[in-house]
């Protein structure tokens, strides 16, 4: 879009060089037309919702549009002629302003989010862009800016992290918090070359507490334990409710040396130990209660967080069995499950090479009950132990790297059965998902495999849908979107598997090229019954309806879900209720029977 000035300067050009005629020399028609026509255009750009800001090459502000006064509460008077830096806020130092205008030299624009201030000195944020304009010879002429205030936005995103990430009792993180602080703090250590420590806290003979009281007094005790657990850790540990009596506490930035390690985690175990047994004051009376407390160090070693949790879970039990009221490490000893760990990784490989691993397919339905797709769900064929469900191997998959090559053969099964059903049938808007770990994404050839597939199997790439899941968002945005729109261009669909327990910023959800967001089933489950659930969907719902992108739920099991799902405006559904996952040829049958393939 050329800048007003520009095309001010075009329209006198044309004047001065119009072939002379008698009297006036009037501006030739078309070119009028033209430069009449942009003026038009640049002027209804300008006046767009995004607050606009245009300065000369020295930053010194030569207009700005309607949607910027209104929404700054400056007049145009009071900013033309002075910088930016006029309403900036003191939210960013100097070094965010620096590497934004690095930015703008290197590249020619800066986007991103930023907090700016109001006249009222009230500060807000903005999905803010900064571009440079040059002249044809080359030299920069203007800087022209756009912003929109994404306060709205924000506030969303932090009640669904409030309603998804902590507990409503206690206000501490919860189970998903855990795993994401969790996995964040095994990183750190490992590339620190420190040492963390996992505490598995449980309050000894809680349930009698809830039986002979009543629940009412035992979230009271769980109250006033989690907040002495808070306040005997330091600002950089994280404490959180499991569920239940269960707590959680992670230590981080520990010493390199293990055996100084160790010794510190022994004095915070020994002091959550002493605060914990100091007595309570439940509804005016005094309780006296104990926790017992299994601790595993973490640092080098190649575990997944699930791991972490179940060895201090193991040393809890531990401390439980050697009398209650006690701290007891995790003991190597402990891991009889490590070699049924190494014996099932041998397995998959064998399995990898014999192609053991067979599909079922999940029926996905519209809210008028016709078939619209299916998701394509994977199974071992276990030569001794009979079909295996993907929990039985996928955990140990993605910790192996195994998952990259099942997941290849996974996505060469679904394609070839899309085809075989494509061939002499029309399955108008029918859709396949396939499930993709982030690891087989991250592959630095991920989109020709999935283009040579496709193109292997003769398999309608339209008709092919990818499911990502929101912990694969956190690793380079850039090539996560470089790759979706890359194999978007040549047909393919994705859609966010889980939504909602994950930990992915609006701000980048909204530049992904997503078709479809996807209602977790730990939502859907408890829909009728938990009330944060049910705001949970609610959102997700709207807020799909809002970025233009389908919804569907999945773990449909009731119509009393369905329905609830329906009225919040959820038209697409997969679960029970519908269909179990079934084998190709059921699922045939199943093609068979449907009253149609509906549109989605």
């Amino acid at each position: 879009m050329m800048l007003f000035a520009d095309l001010d300067e075009s329209l006198a050009n044309s004047q001065r060089h119009a072939k002379p005629r008698a009297g006036r020399v009037p501006l030739r028609t078309a070119e009028r037309k033209r430069i009449d026509r942009e003026l038009r255009i640049a002027a209804t750009a300008f006046e767009a919702h995004e607050g606009m800001v245009i300065t000369d090459a020295n930053k010194v502000i030569l207009r700005v549009n309607r949607a910027f006064t209104e929404t700054s509460g400056y007049t145009v008077e009071e900013v033309v002629g002075k910088t930016p830096r006029f309403f900036r806020s003191d939210c960013h130092g100097p070094e965010f302003y620096e590497a934004l205008w690095r930015a703008v030299e290197q590249k020619g624009y800066w986007r991103g989010e930023m907090v700016t201030r109001r006249k009222n000195g009230e500060t807000y944020p903005v999905w803010y862009t900064m571009t440079e304009v040059r002249g044809n010879n080359g030299i920069i002429t203007n800087y022209v800016t756009t912003s929109t205030d994404i306060t709205r936005q924000k506030k969303a995103e932090k009640e669904i992290l409030e309603l998804v990430f902590y507990d409503p009792l206690t206000k501490l993180g919860n189970r998903r918090l855990l795993m994401d602080r969790l996995q964040q703090a095994m990183a750190a250590t490992f590339r620190d070359g420190g040492h963390g420590a996992l505490f598995f806290i449980d309050l000894d003979n809680f349930k009698t507490l809830n039986d002979t009281a009543g629940h009412e007094v035992g979230d009271m005790l769980l109250l006033q334990v989690a907040d002495r657990l808070a306040a005997c850790m330091r600002l950089e540990d994280t404490v959180a409710r499991l569920g239940g009596d269960e707590f959680v506490v992670i230590l981080t930035g520990l010493s390199p040396q293990l055996a100084e390690a160790i010794h510190f985690a022994k004095q915070v175990g020994s002091r959550i130990l002493h605060t914990l047994n100091t007595p309570y004051e439940l509804g005016g009376q005094a309780h006296l209660s104990s926790p017992s407390i299994g601790v595993v160090m973490f640092g080098q070693e190649n575990n997944t967080v699930h791991e972490l949790l179940r060895y201090a879970d193991l040393a809890m039990y531990q401390a439980k069995a050697s009398g209650r009221n006690g701290l007891r490490f995790f003991d190597p000893a402990m891991q009889i499950a490590i070699k049924a760990r190494a014996d099932l990784e041998a397995s998959l490989r064998i399995a990898l090479k014999r192609h053991e691993f067979v599909l079922h397919y999940q029926p996905q339905i519209n809210a008028w009950g016709q078939l619209i797709g299916a998701e394509a769900l994977v199974r071992w064929q276990h030569p001794q132990r009979g079909l295996l469900p993907p929990g039985d191997f996928i955990p140990q998959a993605e910790e192996s790297g195994l998952v990259v090559p099942l997941g290849l053969q996974i996505l060469e099964i679904a394609c070839t059965q899309l085809e075989a059903w494509s061939r002499g049938r029309n399955l108008g808007d029918f859709i396949l998902s396939v499930n993709v770990s982030a690891r087989q994404f991250h592959q630095r050839d991920f989109v020709e495999q999935v283009l040579a597939t496709v193109v292997r199997t003769r398999a309608d790439p339209r008709k092919l849908k990818l499911e990502l899941t929101e912990s694969l968002l956190l690793d380079n945005v850039e090539e996560t979107i470089t790759k979706m729109t890359e194999l978007r261009t040549h047909g393919v669909s994705f859609a966010l598997d889980d939504f909602g327990i994950g930990y992915s910023s609006l701000s980048y959800l909204k530049r992904l090229p997503l078709d479809q967001l996807k209602i977790d089933q730990s939502f859907v489950r408890t829909v009728l019954v938990d009330g944060n659930d049910a705001a949970i969907a609610r959102m997700i719902v709207a807020l799909a309806q809002t970025m233009g992108l389908k919804v569907i739920a999945e773990g449909v099991e009731t119509q009393a879900q369905r329905d609830f799902l329906l009225d919040c405006g959820c038209l697409a559904y997969q679960g029970y209720l519908f269909g179990h996952p079934m084998p190709s040829g059921p699922f045939e049958e199943f093609l068979k029977q449907v009253d149609g393939v509906g549109a989605r």
